[in-house]
């Protein structure tokens, strides 16, 4: 099954008196279950190809089906439900919430959807959260936590609602090689269990070594 078809996607920023082509005619496809690797320099537009995915961003033309579903024309409530229901988010950023602690900043997105019990959530959130390592800092704040830690909560936020599909922005930049490497293969069990998609940007060839597909980018362009 496709799970994301993207056809001759374009996206133009402007920038002072010029515009800047970040993606100049992408055509993509991506089938459920794929274990993916987009690589290329800064400025290729590998986030921008990210955002667009996840429905962060528009594209300035062509056309971009999730699950099947033409999403391209989508109103920002129809696009905020497919991004709490089907896609889970790994940002450089991290994007915690500071008051909340690490239980609460995972449990969040599942809280939202409303379709479990809290005892159910918890216990899930809880488990994630000491699959990343983070067992002693369950109650920590964001701002008690190094990046690192943060990161990680951002993965296991990103994990916790069993998406379809999870996009990560360079998603173990902030790790040591070891926690990288138990959370890479965290993903890929997930991956290889629940079907669950995953394409990563990233520089790091440790990460490149579990993609079952790599996606070269430069200039805006599919380079192969």
């Amino acid at each position: 099954m496709n799970i994301i078809e993207m056809e001759n996607i374009t996206k133009q920023y402007p920038l002072g008196n010029t515009i800047v082509h970040a993606l100049r005619g992408v055509t993509l496809t991506i089938h459920e279950g794929d274990f993916i690797s987009i690589i290329g320099p800064s400025g290729s537009g590998k986030t921008t190809l990210l955002n667009i995915i996840g429905c962060i961003d528009h594209p300035s033309s062509g056309t971009i089906k999730v699950g099947g579903h033409d999403i391209t024309h989508l109103d920002d409530n129809a696009l905020t439900d497919l991004r709490l229901y089907k896609i889970g988010f790994i940002f450089q950023t991290f994007n915690l919430i500071p008051v909340l602690n690490t239980l609460e900043n995972v449990e969040f997105p599942v809280l939202l959807m409303k379709k479990e019990s809290k005892r159910e959530i918890t216990e899930r959130a809880t488990k994630l959260i000491e699959a990343v390592g983070l067992k002693e800092q369950l109650l920590h704040r964001p701002a008690e936590l190094s990046g690192g830690q943060r990161q990680r909560v951002a993965i296991a936020r990103s994990l916790v609602t069993r998406p379809d599909i999870v996009l990560a922005d360079e998603p173990t930049a902030n790790l040591d090689s070891e926690t990288g490497a138990s959370i890479l293969s965290l993903m890929k069990k997930m991956n290889e269990e629940e079907k669950t998609t995953f394409i990563f940007s990233t520089h790091d060839p440790d990460v490149m070594k579990y993609a079952k597909q790599i996606i070269k980018i430069r200039d805006g362009v599919i380079a192969g």
